[in-house]
């Protein structure tokens, strides 16, 4: 598609998302699958992490050993070698601690970055006729504000599931040698903290989607709002709007408040089975030192060393744990929002797009031919366009007549490739419109529509778009052919905005003529509408615009103004079931 094809208001989506159909296909060929990455740094960090956690079995056992040779009256070269082991290993387990953090962020980050590469390329790939394509509001929340709960998740939920798995398992097998009985209550406690940290994470997780889905929706209403400010003014409805935003809001907390509930709850509930098992422990140990209890061990009764080395052992067997449900939370949101990602991800309704830009633009005279075209917006909904037939000869004009809803848009966007027939084939001068095709047949179009974008800046960047070998001097012959090089003065090219600000409807549309003029391989022009909500003066202009340069090229409009239809060539009627008929 020529540079003028960014000016439609149907692929506003590739503005927003800065990328063009081809780019995106490259982008999916270069961008690995986020699963292919879940090795190398991503494993390292978590077994780092375990490995840091367990060391604290080496200093319990030097902590001990040292105390119960300060117990049996040792002097100060009996309890060196310990602390000096004990202060090794704790150097260590902060160094580990330190790279695991390190290692598991950088993973987190970059898996973060290819799960949006891979949405982004999907939604630049999503046809504009795709009636489930998401709101640019929602995919912008949850591309940049929502997908950064996936860090956390993966950062420190997964490490920290790991260890919960790892270290409380490892802490048992040492304790078990020494004391049956303290590793039987260890047992028994650390199984009830998985099993209500589950059922929690059911409910917390579809509290997480559900917050997710409301704040996307807020921002996807927001934003509609803004856009139609002008529209709601002019309608006297701010109040109503403003009311309707602070209910949105006020459910927004509702949802939040209901997640947070839930995260406080999953904290409560771990850490009353965490004191539970260590004051077990605890109490055990102390009768048994006492001589109260006699029982628990394979043989006699816990020695000091014995004894502390399991108190020591106990806090930390239940740490992973804590520190799991210190997390979890983590892993609601995380989940929600990788769920959320993948579904902007989804392949639905695609354009096509291929990536044969080192083979050019096709070559041959700029004919179309559709035979037996049928396309639907969904499978279950009504064909938009069934069986349709056009030959449009190189240099014809065409008129695509019918009211809305009768199709037009579609066949001019089955004719730019921006979406998959049903059924049918297409030729873009005796070449088959297909995938490896497309992106070269696509040069040679332009598209002229009805909301034309304009980019704030100068009026020489809005036309140029950043084409090579476009200077001034072209620039001013092209507005001199759209008749507004007498509207943009010096102190007009100032005033033109984001959007369009400072320019009329008609200004916008000779605009995208200029642009379309400059393209020397756009030899096909699609037109949605150009003179719709135009006044008669104005639409006269900009047919007398569009026809000046569309002088030498085929032409095809969508419209359904009688007065442009006229001065065409031919016109196809889309309505009454009349497809494929001309008058």
């Amino acid at each position: 598609m020529s540079a003028s094809s960014a000016s439609d208001g149907i692929m506003e989506r590739r503005d927003v998302l800065a990328t063009s159909a081809s780019e995106s296909a490259d982008a999916r060929q270069t961008i690995p699958h986020p699963s292919a990455e879940r090795g190398g740094a991503s494993g390292i960090a978590p077994a780092i992490l375990c490995l840091s956690s367990l060391l604290w079995i080496g200093q319990a056992a030097m902590l001990a050993i040292g105390v119960g040779a300060i117990a049996d009256g040792g002097g100060i070269t009996e309890v060196a070698n310990p602390a000096l082991v004990v202060a090794g290993l704790g150097i260590l387990r902060a160094i580990l601690d330190a790279a695991g953090s390190r290692l598991a962020f950088r993973a987190a980050r970059r898996e973060l970055s290819m799960h949006r590469s891979a949405a982004t390329a999907a939604l630049a790939q999503r046809s504009p006729l795709d009636s489930d394509r998401p709101a640019s509001g929602l995919a912008a929340s949850v591309l940049g504000e929502q997908a950064e709960a996936i860090v956390p998740y993966l950062a420190r939920f997964r490490p920290v599931r790991m260890k919960a798995t790892v270290v409380p398992l490892v802490m048992l097998v040492c304790t078990l040698p020494i004391s049956w009985l303290a590793a039987l209550v260890l047992t028994f406690c650390a199984p009830l903290i998985p099993i209500f940290m589950a059922l929690i994470g059911w409910r917390a997780q579809a509290a997480s989607e559900k917050h997710l889905a409301e704040t996307g929706g807020i921002n996807a209403f927001l934003l509609d709002r803004l856009r139609g400010l002008a529209t709601i003014r002019a309608l006297d409805a701010v109040d109503e709007t403003a009311l309707r935003l602070r209910a949105n809001a006020d459910a927004l907390r509702i949802r939040t408040m209901a997640v947070l509930r839930i995260a406080f709850l999953s904290s409560a509930v771990l850490e009353f089975f965490a004191a539970l098992g260590v004051a077990a422990t605890a109490v055990y140990v102390g009768f048994s030192l006492l001589g109260s209890i006699e029982i628990g061990t394979w043989e006699g009764r816990l020695t000091l060393t014995q004894g502390l080395f399991i108190l020591l052992l106990a806090p930390a067997f239940f740490e992973p744990l804590r520190e799991l449900s210190a997390v979890w939370h983590d892993r609601a949101g995380g989940e929600a929002a990788l769920a959320a990602l993948k579904e902007l991800a989804a392949s639905r309704q695609t354009i096509l797009s291929g990536n044969d830009r080192e083979q050019g633009a096709s070559v041959g005279p700029a004919s179309i031919e559709i035979e037996g075209l049928t396309f639907r917006h969904a499978p279950e909904r009504k064909a938009a366009t069934d069986h349709f037939d056009l030959s449009v000869a190189p240099g014809e004009h065409v008129a695509l007549w019918g009211a809305s809803g009768s199709g037009k848009t579609t066949i001019l966007s089955l004719i730019a490739g921006l979406a998959r027939p049903e059924a049918g084939v297409l030729r873009i001068a005796g070449m088959p419109l297909r995938d490896d095709t497309a992106d070269g047949l696509r040069r040679r179009m332009a598209w002229i529509g009805q909301s034309p974008h304009v980019f704030a800046g100068s009026v020489m960047r809005n036309v140029a778009l950043g084409r090579n070998g476009i200077d001034a001097a072209a620039v001013a012959h092209a507005l001199g052919g759209v008749a507004l090089d007498k509207v943009f003065t010096a102190e007009r090219v100032a005033a033109v905005g984001e959007g369009g600000l400072g320019l009329s409807g008609g200004e916008a549309l000779r605009l995208a003529l200029a642009r379309m003029m400059l393209d020397e391989q756009a030899d096909i022009i699609l037109a949605d509408e150009p003179t719709a909500h135009l006044d008669a003066e104005t639409a006269s202009a900009v047919t007398d615009a569009l026809l000046a340069a569309a002088e030498g090229r085929t032409l095809i409009v969508a419209t359904h103004d009688p007065v442009l239809a006229r001065r065409l060539n031919r016109v196809v009627r889309l309505d009454a079931q009349a497809l494929g008929g001309a008058a």
